[in-house]
């Protein structure tokens, strides 16, 4: 009997199971190393989509606007009496008395001090006694020429020795009206002796006292006292050049004094000098302010602040959208197909969080705010669709 004959058939049943589950477990081992290698080539695949995603920055953008309120322009302001007076003595001699102070407020005409004037006396009494003199030979000649005239009639004389007399009456009378001259003249001069205000005002200085000697110098010599109007006090700021159209004569202004902090002051900008300071570069503006309380000062400092008109042509956009480096100053935008395109801007006004821009851009560009460090020109950049519309004081 061959040995297939002595084979159970439970056997080859047991054998022929073993083998189709080898098979089973074959084909299953294979199926997982292909799912396992097709799940990783996707997850490569994924890793390299987000990575590349990843590569394109998210950027928040801004719509450039122009400015709804002016620039402010803050400067420094000196006060200066409306009207300033200083008094110099136009006689010599030594002061007799003052009779006012520092702060006394005077009216015009009013007497301020007197200097005796002795020398100045005696010229006078010498020329008074010089017209006394001068009338008495006018006189004299007079009367000579009237007679030698009525004997000219008779031809009891010649008509030469009239017409001497009759000069020499002439002269005498001309030396008449000199010396009356010059009585008149150091009459005038003798009231300068008198000081006086020239207007109402506030004495605010008086540099001489009882028994100073006095020299006449014509506006050389020291201020004998100063009178200053001060209920209208005149402001000159040196504004700079940039700003110099902006400022026209009508428009106000507001200042504040350290005496009085947090308190305002409004002034009229009454002229400017049209002209540059070649030294300084600014120009010459002077306002008026109000001063009937008596409140301010002249020769006081003061900060000025004009409120400068809105720039239509200007836009404004966040500070920190501006970039600073070797290639200037520039801004970030987005342009065609979401790309970055450099723009150089000039800056015609700094708000601190915005910034005014003169130049280099345009209503509808759309500025990368905070640009992200290293960013080129021509990078694809991703917008942030909740920043797509922001404004600049929203960004702000």
């Amino acid at each position: 009997m061959s040995s297939e004959a002595t084979i159970h058939p439970s056997q080859k049943l047991s054998k022929r199971g073993l083998r189709l589950t080898g098979i089973v477990v074959a084909t299953i081992l294979v199926a997982i190393v292909v799912i396992g290698l097709i799940t990783r080539a996707t997850q490569a695949n994924s890793l390299k989509t987000w990575t590349q995603e990843q590569a394109v920055p998210t950027v928040s953008v801004v719509v450039p606007e122009p400015g709804k309120t002016g620039p402010v322009l803050d400067l420094p302001g000196q006060l200066q009496a409306y009207t300033r007076a200083p008094i110099y003595a136009q006689v010599s001699g030594y002061l007799k008395e003052w009779k006012t102070d520092i702060g006394a407020p005077v009216k015009a005409g009013q007497l301020l001090g007197e200097i005796f004037t002795p020398e100045l006396d005696q010229q006078l009494q010498q020329a008074r006694a010089d017209l006394a003199s001068a009338k008495a030979n006018a006189d004299l000649a007079g009367v000579t020429a009237k007679r030698w005239q009525a004997m000219l009639g008779s031809d009891s004389v010649a008509q030469q020795d009239v017409d001497q007399r009759t000069a020499d009456y002439t002269a005498k009378l001309a030396q008449m009206k000199a010396a009356q001259a010059n009585v008149d003249r150091l009459q005038a001069t003798k009231a300068f002796a008198r000081i006086v205000a020239p207007f109402d005002g506030v004495v605010t200085a008086r540099d001489t006292d009882v028994g100073a000697l006095i020299n006449s110098g014509g506006g050389t010599g020291p201020e004998l006292f100063v009178v200053s109007d001060i209920h209208k006090l005149r402001v000159y700021v040196q504004v700079p050049q940039r700003y110099g159209p902006s400022i026209r004569p009508g428009s106000n202004a507001v200042l504040t004094v350290p005496e009085y902090p947090g308190r305002e002051f409004h002034a009229q900008i009454a002229a400017t000098s049209n002209a540059i300071n070649t030294t300084s570069g600014t120009t010459l503006v002077q306002l008026q302010v109000d001063n009937t309380d008596n409140q301010l000062m002249p020769g006081s400092f003061a900060h000025v602040r004009f409120n400068l008109p809105v720039d239509t042509t200007a836009l404004r956009v966040p500070a920190s959208s501006l970039i600073f480096d070797n290639a200037g100053l520039r801004v970030a935008t987005v342009g065609t197909g979401d790309k970055v395109a450099f723009k150089k801007v000039s800056i015609l006004f700094d708000y601190g969080k915005t910034v005014e821009i003169g130049s280099g851009l345009d209503s509808g560009d759309r500025v990368i705010d905070s640009p992200p460090d290293g960013i080129k020109d021509g990078d694809a950049v991703k917008i942030a669709s909740e920043d797509a519309t922001a404004k600049p004081h929203e960004k702000a």
